[in-house]
């Protein structure tokens, strides 16, 4: 994936917002160091393309050298200096530009401003495993690929983020909130199309056996090209970058021949590979005793939503639309687990179920987000090789880029969760699934991917997913997963009836006949009169199947289409269901990023590590230091602490003897965001982390002031405008 800076419009902020965050957000442009940089004024093409023309110099002039000392009578001496003399400037000209164009391929990558992105990762990831945010699994035992212990501020950080997750989502707007067991019985994952389809492309090292993702080459072996190889021809370059921004829509046939094209071998034995085949990703188990009960754990929370849809709309008062959400842990036997909490076995997700009519699609909350503006990458653009660009939401959904209101009302509120948690807006963009990517009965997807040093990361899916879900497993259960609308009078409808023959079906198709009756039944009423009035005129007619990838004929005996006309006093119909999930540790290592930034100590010795945590996620809310060690001291600080417990505000008390400067950086190291001095038995001091300014409280208000701007309702700025700062000698000591 690509990794650059993006920056664009500022967008216009809901009253809802937490003002504590607008405060924090004027430091992170101006005090983080490690950010990433602006584009390079030349472009790698045209670094390119100069290296090669003065490459193609060096090899003519080479070659006239040649010709000069191998023609009959021999040349003149000085003739031959002469060229040898050209041919050695030209190199010095074609090694300057190599060099540019090393310096930009660095730049381009660069993760910090004087370090590449992986020393960059690296400080981030040591700080993290160093102060227990968090640490592999089974340590002690060398680890297991793919699991990792959440330590104590790692678990504070991913309650704070679940904590505001429910308070945004599932109490703003009024969802039903399910906790589904973990153990899932194989027949709701058949219907689902867990069993059959939840797979990975892998190859394998035919000698040591070792599994690769199939596509996970491919994109290591074109970056790797595209930054280390700088001979690569502009043309040569541009196809590379193609390849990586289309590497989702790739079908296994193409990926294969990419792979077999450009000569990939196993990366760690040089071995050749074998070719291509699905691996399911699904943890085995079985239910009971017995053995005869098999089951999976399951991939994603969402199928318990949907088996619970009959009891859930009795609940909402047989009432569309609404929504559930769960929160829960979700399993994937991953291939070649990597990239730290970005890609594990185990993880948490939250997902959201928002079941509406499919024939009206519209929200009344659409207007709070439709002026939003940030990044979008419509799939026209991805295909046509652009980038992503700035657009306002509401005109995406008026012009049809996003397919409705609902759907663009979830994107604009991921929007909001993600920036107020502390992602860098300039550093978030929404992307539009490729054809290749979405399901045949898949309406509109979006993804929220949010760049860190390995590059653009899917962090949220954002889909209509159609009536798909619940008429499979009201198929299979053989229960009606339904809604219904009540007529005042009864109405004459014309209804479209589609009846495959499943037996001509299966006589034609043998195993694909499932996928071809699907994609048959979920023809639109345009498509369906088309292919009636062909059948019925020709006989036969070709019909793209989206998940055979390929056109096959149907024949008139193999399908009924008909228009029914009958009287109706209530319209039933499956609801469709507009599904955000989130992966959590995803969008959690993605804010470590985006909050980690270093500064020079007071005495310019050492470089100290911050995270600028919001207040709304920092693992402790702040903490509380004598400034001497004192007994009179010490008693005040117990006294605050004492305070802050009662209004529930998490804190953590030093009093030892280590001096202020150094605790100061102890805390500044795990985020935490105010940091009370007791210098005196009647005031104290608050230090804001990011700004390191301070204001004097007395005691008896401290804990209300922490509490004002750690619950959002005051910004550090209007505190400091109602209490005097303070600039004392031990301010800083670090």
């Amino acid at each position: 994936m690509r990794f650059r800076s993006l920056r664009f419009a500022t967008i216009s902020i809901s009253p809802a917002r937490p003002k504590t965050l607008l405060h924090l957000r004027r430091f992170l442009s101006s005090s983080i160091a490690a950010r990433i940089p602006p584009p390079m004024a030349a472009s790698e093409e045209s670094l390119r393309q100069a290296l090669a023309e003065k490459q193609s110099a060096v090899d003519a002039q080479a070659h006239a050298v040649r010709a000069l000392k191998a023609r009959p009578g021999g040349a003149a001496q000085a003739e031959i200096d002469a060229a040898v003399e050209a041919l050695k400037a030209l190199k010095v000209d074609a090694g300057a530009a190599a060099r540019r164009l090393q310096a930009a391929l660095s730049n381009n990558g660069d993760g910090a401003a004087a370090s590449s992105r992986e020393a960059f990762r690296q400080a981030v990831v040591n700080t993290l495993e160093r102060r227990l945010f968090y640490i592999p699994s089974f340590k002690i035992y060398r680890g297991v690929a793919g699991l990792y212990d959440y330590g104590p501020p790692g678990c504070a950080v991913k309650s704070n983020v679940l904590a505001f997750w429910r308070q945004h989502f599932v109490l703003e707007e009024n969802m039903l909130e399910v906790d589904c067991p973990c153990v899932t019985p194989e027949v709701v994952l058949k219907a689902s199309g867990h069993v059959e389809k939840f797979t990975d492309l892998m190859v394998k090292d035919e000698k040591t056996g070792t599994c690769y993702r199939a596509d996970h080459l491919l994109k290591d072996f074109c970056k790797e090209k595209l930054e280390k190889d700088l001979t690569l021809s502009p043309e040569k370059a541009a196809e590379l970058k193609h390849v990586i921004m289309v590497l989702d829509d790739l079908s296994a046939e193409e990926l294969g021949a990419k792979l077999k094209e450009y000569g990939i071998t196993a990366p760690d034995t040089k071995n050749p590979l074998s070719d291509l085949y699905p691996f399911n990703l699904m943890f085995q188990t079985s239910i009971g005793p017995s053995g005869l009960s098999p089951g999976y754990m399951r991939p994603e929370t969402a199928q318990g939503i949907f088996v619970n849809f009959k009891d859930l709309y009795y609940y909402n008062g047989n009432k569309l639309p609404f929504a559930a959400a769960q929160i829960g842990q979700a399993f994937r036997n991953e291939i070649s687990p990597r990239q730290g909490l970005l890609r594990v076995r185990e993880f948490t997700l939250a997902e959201i179920e928002h079941f509406v009519d499919p024939d009206d699609k519209s929200h009344p909350k659409f207007v709070d987000v439709a002026n939003l503006e940030f990044l979008m990458f419509p799939r026209e653009e991805q295909l046509a090789g652009k980038s992503a660009k700035p657009m306002i939401l509401g005109e995406a959904v008026l012009k049809g880029v996003v397919n409705n209101e609902t759907l663009g009302y979830f994107i604009g509120r991921v929007f909001l969760f993600l920036t107020w948690l502390g992602i860098d807006k300039d550093r978030l963009r929404f992307r539009q699934h490729l054809p290749n990517e979405m399901a045949h009965y898949a309406a509109d997807c979006w993804d929220a991917e949010i760049e860190c040093s390995y590059g653009w990361i899917e962090c949220v899916g954002i889909a209509d997913r159609s009536a798909y879900d619940l008429r499979a497993h009201s198929e299979k259960s053989g229960v009606p997963l339904v809604a219904h609308e009540k007529f005042p009078e009864p109405r004459e409808v014309e209804k479209l009836v589609i009846v495959p023959s499943k037996k001509e079906l299966g006589l034609a198709f043998k195993g694909s006949q499932k996928m071809v009756v699907e994609a048959l039944e979920a023809m639109s009423e345009k498509e369906a009169l088309e292919m009636k009035a062909t059948l019925e005129s020709k006989g036969e007619m070709d019909f793209h199947v989206c998940t055979l990838g390929k056109t096959v004929s149907i024949m008139k005996k193999m399908v009924s289409i008909s228009m029914d006309k009958k009287k109706e006093h209530q319209r039933v119909f499956t609801p469709s269901v507009i599904e955000p999930s989130f992966g959590i540790g995803r969008i959690i290592y993605c804010l470590f990023e985006h909050s980690f930034y270093t500064r020079q100590s007071k005495a310019e010795d050492e470089q100290l590590n911050v995270f600028s945590f919001p207040p709304l996620v920092a693992p402790i809310k702040c903490t509380v230091f004598p400034l001497i060690k004192t007994q009179k001291f010490d008693d005040v600080a117990k006294i605050i602490a004492k305070s802050l417990t009662a209004a529930g505000i998490s804190h953590i008390i030093d009093i030892t003897g280590t001096s202020i400067g150094k605790r100061y950086a102890r805390t500044d190291e795990i985020g935490v965001p105010f940091a009370i001095t007791v210098d005196s038995t009647t005031s104290v001091t608050i230090r804001e982390r990011d700004s390191k300014q301070q204001i004097r409280v007395s005691i008896d208000e401290v804990a209300s002031v922490v509490k004002e701007v750690t619950d959002g309702q005051s910004t550090w700025g209007d505190v400091m405008w109602r209490y005097p700062t303070h600039s004392a000698a031990h301010t800083e000591e670090e």
